[in-house]
């Protein structure tokens, strides 16, 4: 019988579990309930198991054979700032607090190989299960890391997925390096001289400046890049005065870079700098630029990436897996862990990603029929890794 068959048996108990933790979202290093419940099933399941890593992070320990080899495998357990608006019986029951990013799948799928493989450990060395908290842009993974992930726990690689609206249910995508992008932010303060606005030649008009600074700052992708390297530079705020008749001291911008090289993202940086200090000398103006590093790329390392595709084939089976797709714009702090160790990050197919499907929208909700490809891809993947020579 395929594996995914053998799993329906348990895809009621994995469902409860994962709306459970959907009606009770918990924010960024606030996952105490969330973590609580993983340490409970961790340990009823007689799975040795660690609490308060990078806060607020769970790691579970099984063992089975002899071998020292070990595979580490993640699931993000945090929920966003968002106000549901499902009706349905497991919608959130905290105001202002929302899976909407389907990490309450990815917590009950994890749970869910966790416990057939307690059941059937059908492999030879040791499992770490690492459940993370705060992905959603507080960089839980580094916190686990400064609390000593690896050393406490010595993988040889760790793996990770995501639910991927838009992809049909059955079918996964792996990438053979740049999964997901940087998120980098920027400020940009504009100092000039306030005046008023009927005498503008008795100013510095920062308004003015800043204008010609966004305008400017759309060269740098478009002129300082070779362009088959993908970046994208995004000017989401520009704040500035209060009052129809007076031209403002400061003008302020605001906004984002994303890049899948952190060649192209120093590259991106310099040119960001070189404009603002033109543009400052050009209005006589005085502009303070600061980038600031969020999220890397998310990079999956080859070897790991095609093993992983080998093992998506054998759950989903031959033509549903995608080796060719396009990386996201997106961020994730995977990529944290990726820099410390080999691993690979794939996409699960959650099915039509039109309305209220789509990731951080409040009437999206993780679909419980991707469960089982999920929960059989961490089995295989297991099966697999500490089976071979």
């Amino acid at each position: 019988m395929h594996l995914i068959d053998t799993l329906r048996a348990d895809h009621a108990e994995t469902t409860a579990i994962r709306r459970d933790i959907h009606a009770h979202p918990e924010l960024a290093f606030e996952e105490h309930r969330t973590a609580a419940l993983v340490a409970e099933r961790m340990r009823a399941l007689g799975i040795e198991t660690h609490t308060g890593i990078g806060k607020t992070g769970v790691v579970g320990v099984l063992r089975a054979g002899n071998s020292p080899r070990a595979i580490g495998l993640r699931a993000d357990m945090d929920a966003l700032p968002i106000q549901e608006k499902n009706e349905f019986n497991h919608h959130s029951k905290h105001p202002g607090r929302m899976h909407a990013c389907g990490h309450d799948g990815h917590t009950a799928m994890l749970l869910g190989a966790a416990a057939r493989l307690v059941r059937q450990p059908d492999f030879d060395g040791t499992v770490y299960f690492v459940f993370q908290p705060a992905e959603e842009g507080e960089g839980g993974a580094p916190a686990m890391i400064a609390d000593g992930l690896f050393e406490r726990f010595p993988m040889e690689a760790i793996f990770g997925l995501h639910n991927w609206p838009g992809l049909p249910v059955g079918q996964i995508a792996v990438h053979r390096g740049p999964v997901m992008a940087c998120a980098d932010r920027f400020d940009i303060e504009i100092k000039g001289h306030g005046a008023h606005a009927a005498m503008p030649h008795q100013g510095i008009d920062p308004v003015l400046a800043g204008a010609a600074l966004v305008q400017a700052l759309q060269s740098v992708i478009s002129r300082n890049r070779d362009p088959q390297d993908a970046a994208v530079l995004s000017i989401t705020q520009f704040h500035a005065g209060d009052a129809y008749n007076v031209i403002p001291d400061v003008a302020r911008i605001c906004g984002t870079v994303r890049a899948f090289s952190p060649d192209i993202q120093r590259q991106v940086e310099d040119a960001m700098q070189r404009v603002c200090a033109g543009v400052g000398a050009a209005f006589g103006a005085n502009v303070h630029f600061e980038y600031r590093r969020g999220y890397p790329p998310t990079i999956n390392t080859v070897p790991e990436a095609e093993f992983c595709a080998g093992v998506a084939g054998e759950v989903c089976g031959e033509g549903r897996v995608s080796v060719d797709a396009k990386p996201s714009m997106g961020a994730e702090d995977f990529s944290f862990f990726l820099q410390e160790k080999p691993g690979c990050y794939i996409w699960l197919g959650n099915g039509p990603g039109e309305g209220g499907c789509t990731l951080h929208n409040p009437r999206y909700d993780f679909n419980d029929e991707a469960i089982p490809f999920g929960v059989a891809y961490w089995i295989r993947l297991v099966e697999r890794w500490l089976a071979r020579a």
